[in-house]
């Protein structure tokens, strides 16, 4: 099989797929390294295919189309992140992605795509698992999500529940 015909294969399993499939998993299947995985996925991403690269796997973003987002600005302790995580989907929205603004790197992205607590459960899991930190600990808790929800007012919803608890960030 050829590099297109693998392409192809992907994008076939990521269509099909709901849940995000592990790198691990695409280079076994197609018996090739993980490294060939990464450059068939970034040809796939330059061929204007969203896919996202989260902690579980990548996984085709097929329905961005009936969601609205917006970006908030957040500030919290690594032991309030699952509440924050939670807070969201408790209110009809995902986290599509975590954002930091790092002094030296600039902008740096996540993909997340969480929609529900045992997805929110899995990632404070790995988490604790691999002993990773979080990005909000590069600085001092402030961090910006992109949610997505089906309505202005869910958006609305969820940033006043975010107020309430102390996370939300806002600029004058």
């Amino acid at each position: 099989m050829d590099g297109e015909q693998r392409r192809e294969e992907i994008l076939k399993l990521l269509e099909r797929e709901t849940k995000p499939i592990s790198g691990t998993y695409l280079s076994k299947h197609f018996k090739v390294s993980r490294q060939v995985i990464v450059q068939d996925v970034a040809l796939l991403r330059a061929s204007g295919y969203d896919i996202l690269a989260t902690a579980r796997g990548y996984i085709l973003n097929q329905d961005a189309s009936n969601m609205l987002q917006r970006v908030i600005w957040v500030k919290h302790t690594h032991d309030e992140a699952e509440d924050e995580l939670n807070t969201i989907i408790d209110n009809g929205g995902r986290v599509r992605n975590v954002i930091i603004m790092h002094p030296v790197y600039g902008e740096v992205v996540a993909d997340l795509m969480i929609k529900t607590r045992r997805e929110i459960k899995q990632f404070v899991e790995k988490l604790k698992e691999t002993k990773a930190s979080t990005l909000l600990s590069l600085t001092d808790g402030m961090h910006m999500h992109t949610i997505e929800a089906s309505s202005k007012e869910e958006l609305d919803i969820i940033e006043e529940e975010l107020n309430t608890k102390g996370y939300l960030v806002t600029h004058s």
